[in-house]
C-alpha cells in the first residue's frame, strides 16, 4: 500500500519539538521515506512544507508537545504511536503504558538495575524498547511486559487493552468499551462517585450515555471520550481510544440533494447563497475553525463542499471571503412538495452553527462549546446538581439551553455556564469574540 497510509495527516498544523532532523524532499512520500529510514531519533511524525519543500522528521507527535496553526505545513503522525491498545499479542505495541498489571513502575530498558536485562535497545533495535514503556520483544503469548523497579519481581505483564474491543467510530459518541485510563495514564473516577471531583454527569441526567463504572465516555459532544480522573489535581482528561479500522455503520443513504436539514448531504456544491466560494475544510485560511476532517471523520468534510456537520438548518461552509466567516448554501431539495409543506410549518431552528467565537455579548451564540475559561466542564442546564439555579430551558425557551452548551440567557457580557465543580458556581466560557484578535 501507500507509505502514507501508516500516517495520520493534519493540514495547517505545526508542532514544537527540539529533537528533529531537517531534509529536503519533493513531496510527502519522500519525506515519509526519510522518517522510515531515520536513525538519529525515533521518528514518530514528520512535517512537510509545500512551498519550501522542507522535510522535518520528529521524535514527538501532537500528543506529546504543543501544536499551532501554520498554513503551509502538513503534519503526518505515525499511527502506530497514536494507538494505546494491542493488536494480537502486541509485538507492534508502541504505546506509553509504563506500569505492570499490578501497578509496579517499569524499569527502563537501557538500565541494568535493579534487574540486568536480556532484552536491550542495542540487542533489539526494532522492538521499540524506549524509556520504560511496556513492550513485547520476545513475542510472548501473554502480551507486552516489562522489567519492574521492584527488586523482588524481575518482570511482569502489562494491562494493555485489545484494539478489537476498544475502538471507537466517529468521535466516540457511541463508544461502549472498557478503557478506564486517560491518555496520560491516570485512572478514571467512577461516574457515580463524587470524589475526588464532584460533577453533574450522573446516569439519571444522561440515561442514554452509558455512564457505567469508570469507563471513558463522550456524553457531551467532546472531540473524543474522556473521564474525570482519580488525581485530585487533574479534574478531567481525554482517553486515548483508537479509531476502528472498519467503517462506521451507514445510518442512511448519502444524499445528493437536500433532505431535512441536509446532514446526510454529500454532493459537490461548493458555493454559498450569495455566491462566495467555499473554503476547504482542511485549511485554516482565511478563517480558523475547529471542523478539521481528521477530527470529524463521519461528517463528510471533503474538499470545500457544503456540509452540515453540526445540525444547522441546512448545509453551509466557511467562505474564501475574509470578511464573511460562513454562509448557508443553496442545495436543491429532494422533494419540493415535501419541502414546501415543511416550510409552512415555520418551526424555529434551535441548532445554529457551531462557531469558535461569538458576536456582541454572545446572546445569539449557538455553538457546542462546553468548557469554561479555567477548563471546567459545564453543568447541564436542565440539571440541578451540583448547583441549583433558575436558568432552566422552560424559563428561557428562546435561549437554546440545550445539554451543557455555553449560552448567555441573561444578557451577561459573554457566554457562560454553571460548572460541574461544586466549588465554582459559574464561569465565562473559553470563547473568543469573532474577528476580535485583541480579546484575550
Amino acid at each position: 500500500g501507500d507509505i502514507l497510509d501508516d500516517y495520520l495527516r493534519t493540514d495547517g498544523v505545526w508542532i514544537l519539538t527540539r529533537n528533529k532532523q531537517f531534509y529536503t524532499a519533493n513531496n510527502e512520500r519522500e519525506c515519509a521515506e526519510k522518517c522510515e529510514a531515520e536513525r538519529n531519533l525515533t521518528c514518530r511524525a514528520f512535517l512537510f512544507t509545500r512551498k519550501k519543500l522542507q522535510c522535518l522528521t520528529l521524535a514527538e507527535n501532537a500528543k506529546m508537545t504543543v501544536a499551532f496553526a501554520s498554513t503551509d505545513a502538513v503534519l503526518y503522525e505515525k499511527r502506530i504511536y497514536l494507538i494505546q491498545c494491542k493488536r494480537g499479542i502486541g509485538t507492534d505495541y508502541r504505546g506509553t503504558e509504563a506500569k505492570t498489571q499490578r501497578g509496579i513502575p517499569c524499569q527502563k530498558w537501557a538500565v541494568k538495575t535493579p534487574h540486568k536485562p536480556n532484552y536491550t535497545p542495542e540487542k533489539y533495535p526494532n522492538a521499540g524498547l524506549e524509556e520504560n514503556y511496556c513492550r513485547n520483544p520476545d513475542a510472548d503469548e501473554s502480551g507486552p511486559w516489562c522489567y519492574t523497579t521492584d527488586a523482588a519481581v524481575r518482570f511482569d505483564y502489562c494491562d494493555i487493552p485489545d484494539c478489537e474491543d476498544q475502538c471507537m467510530q466517529c468521535n466516540g459518541e457511541d463508544y461502549h468499551g472498557e478503557v478506564s485510563r486517560t491518555e496520560s495514564g491516570l485512572e478514571c473516577q467512577h461516574w457515580d462517585a463524587q470524589e475526588p471531583h464532584m460533577h453533574g454527569f450522573i446516569l439519571k441526567h444522561y440515561p442514554e450515555k452509558d455512564l457505567r463504572m469508570n469507563y471513558c465516555r463522550n456524553p457531551d459532544g467532546e472531540l473524543r471520550p474522556w473521564c474525570f480522573t482519580t488525581n485530585p489535581n487533574k479534574r478531567w482528561e481525554y482517553c486515548n481510544i483508537p479509531r476502528c479500522t472498519t467503517p462506521p455503520p451507514v445510518s442512511g443513504l448519502e444524499s445528493q440533494c437536500l433532505s431535512g436539514k441536509g446532514e446526510d448531504y454529500r454532493g459537490r456544491i461548493a458555493i454559498t447563497d450569495s455566491g462566495n466560494a467555499c473554503q476547504h475544510w482542511n485549511t485554516q485560511f482565511p478563517h480558523k475553525h475547529g471542523w478539521i476532517p481528521d477530527r470529524y471523520p463521519c461528517k463528510g468534510l471533503e474538499e470545500n463542499y457544503c456540509r452540515n456537520p453540526d445540525g444547522e438548518k441546512k448545509p453551509w461552509c466557511y467562505t474564501t471571503n475574509s470578511s464573511v466567516r460562513w454562509e448557508y448554501c443553496t442545495i436543491p431539495p429532494c422533494d419540493r412538495t415535501q419541502q414546501g409543506i415543511a416550510g409552512m410549518n415555520n418551526v424555529p431552528v434551535q441548532a445554529p452553527l457551531t462557531e469558535e467565537c461569538y458576536r456582541g455579548k454572545g446572546q445569539s451564540y449557538r455553538g457546542t462549546a462546553s468548557v469554561t475559561v479555567s477548563g471546567k466542564k459545564c453543568q447541564a442546564w436542565s440539571s440541578m446538581f451540583p448547583h441549583t439555579h433558575t436558568k432552566t430551558p422552560d424559563k428561557f425557551p428562546d435561549a437554546d439551553l440545550r445539554d451543557n452548551y455555553c449560552r448567555n440567557p441573561d444578557g451577561d457580557s459573554s457566554p457562560w455556564c454553571f460548572t460541574t465543580d461544586p466549588n465554582t458556581i459559574w464561569e465565562y466560557c473559553d470563547l473568543k469574540r469573532c474577528d476580535d484578535h485583541t480579546q484575550k
